[in-house]
């Protein structure tokens, strides 16, 4: 059975200063308030242009983030090799409109995979739909493409065009990519296209791998219905399963146009949920490939308890755990230990255009019950094991 109390191994690649400034920056992501003047400081510093890039870079974006190009990543690539963890390149810049930028990142995210080809430590690359497509089309796109009109035809062609550049990068280099989930309102188009990709990839392995939220109440039933047609289609189907990050914004817009909201009533039953749908998957496993993406101790449990049970080894690389970095290290750190396969998120991009991200990251912190006093507790109880044998 697998435990994740050894804070000796999830701290072991910390030295006693990171400890220190990681138990600062979680006291301070700890406060509601804090982070919501934290917010409100540093947009009007940015748009002041008061010069903070250098004090954000040496705490939050030092915690969270491995620099500001792929090449910037390769320190962090490297410490996390070294104790069998992956890296996932995740490319967060946020926000950008243009053609010219939907291309750029397009390239941004092919360098992640090829960086990914040359590194056996860099399992998958990652993009999101609405960093290489304008929101609206991907949301006038989820009730049919027949919905469009011809301009927009052409714009949701290109989007096509681009994920498909991308998925073949992929598929050549044979590093898979997850396409991650977005909003409900638009992940109906997000959920066709992955699709479509893995028909045209994943014949032989998972390399396009779609995102699957649990906090929404209608996903276990979809996951169901899209790994029978997978089963069908004689492919492969890759999936993350995360518990989801739009909570607020799903309640708040379901209420808003009055219509049911799509997420779970509670956090019990997207727990039951993600649960339920990680047995879905390991008991699937000759057609389906997995990414759990959690920080939730249980739930990393359970999934090495379900690897036992039908014994698949540890190393089986259908099966993978991820964790954001700088967070939930108790879990990564002691999965990798006992041999299981182990990725970080690794977001990178400059400071000023990481800034959503990292702010979101802040609020998530603050918003899940537990999360922040977990990571403290951990802390202090390494740097007193420490201080003890010494």
């Amino acid at each position: 059975m697998i435990s994740f109390d050894n804070t000796e191994i999830a701290f072991k690649s910390k030295s006693n200063k990171d400890l220190k400034k990681a138990y600062w920056l979680f006291k301070m992501v700890g406060s509601p308030s804090f982070v919501k003047f934290g917010k409100w400081a540093t947009n009007l510093a940015f748009k002041l242009r008061f010069p903070i890039s250098g004090l954000i870079k040496k705490t939050i974006f030092h915690q969270f983030c491995g620099g500001e190009s792929i090449s910037d990543c390769d320190k962090t690539i490297e410490d996390l090799g070294q104790f069998g963890i992956g890296t996932i390149l995740d490319y967060s810049v946020e926000g950008k409109t243009s053609e010219e930028d939907f291309d750029a990142t397009v390239e941004e995210i092919i360098a992640t995979i090829h960086r990914g080809k040359k590194s056996e430590n860099i399992p998958f690359a990652v993009f999101k739909i609405t960093g290489i497509a304008r929101f609206s089309i991907v949301e006038k796109a989820n009730n049919g493409v027949e919905n469009l009109n011809q301009e927009e035809s052409n714009e949701y062609a290109q989007l096509i065009d681009r994920v498909t550049k991308i998925c073949r990068a992929a598929f050549e280099a044979k590093v898979p990519v997850f396409i991650d989930a977005e909003e409900s309102w638009i992940q109906t188009t997000i959920d066709r296209i992955a699709f479509d990709m893995m028909l045209n990839y994943n014949k032989e392995q998972a390399i396009v791998y779609n995102t699957v939220q649990m906090y929404r109440h209608d996903r276990y039933a979809f996951l169901e219905k899209v790994i029978t047609e997978a089963k069908n289609a004689g492919i492969i189907y890759g999936v993350k399963l995360v518990r989801g990050a739009y909570m607020e914004k799903e309640r708040n817009r379901a209420q808003e146009k009055g219509y049911p909201s799509p997420i779970q009533p509670n956090k019990e039953a997207s727990d039951r949920d993600f649960d339920k749908a990680l047995e879905l998957v390991v008991s699937s496993i000759d057609s389906v490939a997995l990414c759990a993406g959690t920080h939730n101790e249980k739930s990393s449990a359970y999934l090495a308890e379900l690897i036992e049970k039908h014994g698949i080894q540890h190393s089986d690389k259908r099966i993978y755990f991820a964790q954001l970095l700088g967070m939930s290290d108790h879990i990564s750190y002691n999965l990798s230990n006992a041999h299981y396969n182990v990725a970080k998120y690794v977001p990178y991009g400059p400071v000023k255009e990481v800034m959503p991200y990292l702010l979101r990251r802040a609020d998530e912190n603050t918003s899940v019950a537990g999360q922040t006093s977990r990571e403290l507790s951990l802390l202090v109880k390494e740097k007193q094991r420490r201080k003890l044998s010494n």
